[in-house]
């Protein structure tokens, strides 16, 4: 995942800011997770894809 578009994510379920919190990084974003600050719920990044489905 390219750090650019933490520019135009939010969280799918509260449309609110994105935390980034990186785990292994080389050119992109390898592993990490994005935390939303408003509902505390956390989306992974794996392989460099950001998962943003949300649990139901």
């Amino acid at each position: 995942m390219k750090r650019d578009l933490m520019e135009i994510l939010c969280c799918p379920v509260c449309k609110g800011d994105l935390e980034l919190e990186v785990k292994e990084e080389e050119e992109e974003i390898i592993t990490g997770e994005l935390i939303c600050q408003k509902c505390n719920v956390i989306y992974p990044i794996k392989e460099g894809i950001p998962n943003l489905l949300p649990l139901i």
